[in-house]
């Protein structure tokens, strides 16, 4: 592709992350006390219907690949997106809890979808020195949901109401779809990486590392999942500083993740995968390691922006960490970017019921949650350096016999 339609898909892929996973999931968070004080649902029936969504997302993350394969990857984009806007559209109209729930279940097939399959679509045209910056930019989009959440779905909860809302989030999702529907390259069916069965003798190295690379982005997610839970809450009734500060912070929160992919793009490129990895993981990790203990604005403003630079961030890291383990191989690539996120789907969803059943379990011990996040970044980073350096040496020692 020319430059110019470079450019195009990338806001392309940028709209469809923002559609797909930064308004299908991240606008649900602010309406769910509109829901239940307008009692569209029970409050039982509304954090029911919040994993509907995650729980549509790995089926999206599992399937992405097959669809994609009787069609073209293009032709599941495209129609991932529209499917959102249609879930919006049937959310604005509670008809029953089973219904909701369809919906946005729907919505997360769709995002996973999309996850899996935009980067390995629009990549390929990049140069190889800006797939970093491109990965950035690309889902920068779930960043820009995240930021929406705290500022663009509380406005038109004010100004125009809950089901007006749901209408609007449909409208803003269905004319990013059609505004960049030809910018996307020429449907094509996905190529198949090899099998296992067929890879040569030496491939047991690159096998190893995508095996880790599964591990640590599921770590990952056991990682985010409790400050993006709970880290409002916290703020609001763990500190007492009430809704505004809270929503403040959430905002803050918000900037953070649309900050995030283009600098931990920017950083891959620069530094390489693997040391920008460690260098995200050991920020994160302090971060919320200083979370537990220390509350003051100015710390938590910080910390609430590095935290949220962490979610959308860390898919450019975990892109460029494929791209070295199978370089020139970009249909190996694509595949197993599809299982890693299948992988971080199934911890992510995993983490969310484990900590909301522990946070009732612990009497509201935010520190806790925030702690054993810590400790799974921490476990992440770990792994990360010492597995391949046992492997070595393993290596090293069988040579020597």
């Amino acid at each position: 592709m020319k430059q110019v339609d470079v450019a195009r898909a990338l806001v392309a892929g940028l709209c469809a992350s923002l559609i797909g996973v930064g308004f299908a999931r991240f606008s649900y968070t602010p309406l769910v006390p509109a829901l239940i004080a307008q009692h569209w649902f029970s409050e039982a029936a509304v954090v029911y219907l919040s994993a509907a969504n995650l729980a549509g997302y790995l089926v999206g993350a599992i399937s992405a690949r097959t669809l994609a394969a009787r069609s073209s990857d293009t032709f599941v984009l495209r129609t991932a997106q529209l499917v959102v806007a249609a879930a919006f559209f049937g959310c604005a109209f509670p008809l029953s809890v089973p219904w909701f729930f369809v919906w946005r279940f729907l919505s997360g097939v769709a995002g996973g979808a999309i996850i899996v399959l935009v980067a390995g679509t629009l990549l390929p045209s990049v140069p190889r020195d800006r797939e970093g910056a491109a990965s950035g930019a690309i889902f920068l989009g779930v960043g820009g949901g995240i930021a929406a959440s705290g500022t663009l779905v509380p406005a038109l909860l004010a100004y125009t109401g809950l089901r007006q809302t749901w209408i609007v989030l449909g409208v803003l999702s269905l004319v990013l779809t059609l505004a960049n529907w030809r910018a996307w390259p020429a449907g094509q069916k996905p190529v198949q990486a090899r099998s296992e069965t067929q890879e040569p003798r030496d491939a047991n190295a690159p096998n190893q590392g995508s095996k880790l690379l599964d591990i640590v982005y599921a770590l990952m997610a056991v990682g985010l999942v409790s400050p993006m839970l709970f880290l409002v809450d916290y703020v609001t009734r763990g500190l007492n500083r009430g809704t505004h500060d809270a929503a403040a912070i959430w905002i803050v929160y918000g900037i953070g993740s649309i900050c995030g992919p283009p600098a931990y793009g920017w950083l891959t490129d620069r530094l390489g995968a693997t040391p920008a990895i460690r260098v995200a993981l050991a920020l994160q990790a302090a971060a919320l390691l200083v979370l537990t203990f220390l509350h003051g604005t100015i710390v938590l403003g910080i910390l609430a922006f590095v935290i949220g630079s962490f979610p959308p961030g860390i898919v450019p890291l975990v892109l460029g960490w494929l791209r070295e383990i199978y370089p020139n191989d970009t249909a190996r690539q694509n595949a197993k970017w599809g299982r890693a996120t299948v992988a971080f789907a199934a911890a992510q969803a995993a983490a969310a019921y484990a900590y909301s059943a522990l946070f009732v379990a612990s009497a509201r011990d935010y520190r806790l949650l925030f702690g054993i996040a810590c400790i799974a970044i921490v476990v992440a980073i770990s792994l990360e350096v010492l597995v391949p350096r046992i492997a070595r040496n393993g290596s090293l020692r069988s040579v020597a016999r």
